[in-house]
């Protein structure tokens, strides 16, 4: 009965559910980062190294086609200086429909324009990975705990990126793609099933070779390179561009809240002083 109402419940608030059919369990890290929670915003550092992350390794296959050039320089953001800003557009080439007489040609990207498409046809756009991705579910496959702790795109990406491991004895060596445990809508081999078809190890077998390694770029901050701090910095960037004025919307929020529980505070002061003194009041019992 608990299992029926938790679904219906999560049906009604149009809350994501874990697909039925799917027997794999993923391991997903719940990894800290600081723009979590309702007073959390993103750390500029951080949003840097990720950005390097991107550009020195995730752009040779990914693209970030709804992510203009000049947001790097917002707040909230990156915040390149607007010089950085213009000096990192002007590194690629964007194709022109305008120029060679209306045939198009590649000219130099200035701030308004946005980053490329993906390089390759099987390598997904980046730009809304972070929000398109649920890395927490909550009880009975629903996504209830998401109410509370968020989507958990960010926990999702870093934890595909630092996910990949040997493949587990029962898998045949000659199995398509790369064992990842976070990874949980790849091939799976029958010779890692039970007999009743659940899955007897996390994960699945993904595609994509792991992109990181760890000591991939050198940070100018001289911070950790390790492959944990890799993934989280990325993951964080990855989230910043799903989502880049995430900081503003929590304090529009915040400054809603606080609005209206002192028009609340207001509303039941006024009702207490104007109609209070016309009600009647209740006759005393008779002793």
């Amino acid at each position: 009965m608990l299992k029926s109402l938790a679904l219906t419940v999560a049906l009604a608030l149009g809350l994501p559910m874990a697909a039925a059919a799917q027997h794999a369990e993923a391991h997903v890290e719940n990894y800290s980062f600081p723009y979590e929670g309702p007073f959390g915003t993103f750390d500029q550092n951080q949003l840097q190294r990720g950005l390097q992350i991107y550009t020195e390794v995730c752009a040779a296959c990914h693209g970030l086609e709804y992510v203009s050039y000049r947001t790097l320089a917002e707040e909230g953001g990156p915040a390149l200086p607007e010089d950085q800003m213009r000096a990192y557009a002007a590194q690629f080439e964007v194709f022109d429909e305008s120029l060679a007489d209306g045939e198009g040609d590649y000219r130099t990207a200035t701030p308004a324009d946005y980053f490329g498409q993906s390089a390759l046809g099987n390598a997904p756009d980046l730009s809304l990975m972070a929000k398109a991705r649920a890395g927490f579910h909550g009880p009975y496959g629903t996504g209830l705990s998401q109410l509370f702790n968020g989507m958990g795109g960010g926990e999702y990406i870093a934890s595909i990126l630092t996910g990949y491991h040997e493949a587990p004895e029962c898998a045949p060596e000659d199995f398509d793609g790369y064992y990842n445990v976070a990874f949980a809508a790849g091939g799976y081999p029958d010779s890692c099933k039970d007999e009743d078809g659940h899955h007897t190890v996390p994960g699945s077998w993904i595609g994509m070779p792991p992109p990181l390694l760890g000591e991939d770029v050198t940070f100018a901050d001289d911070h950790s390179n390790e492959l944990h701090h890799e993934a989280v910095d990325v993951a964080a960037f990855l989230m910043w561009t799903a989502e880049p004025h995430m900081a503003a919307r929590k304090q529009v929020g915040l400054a809603g809240v606080i609005g209206l529980t002192l028009l609340a505070v207001l509303l039941y002061l006024t009702n207490k002083r104007l109609w209070a003194p016309h009600k009647p009041k209740g006759r005393k019992e008779e002793a």
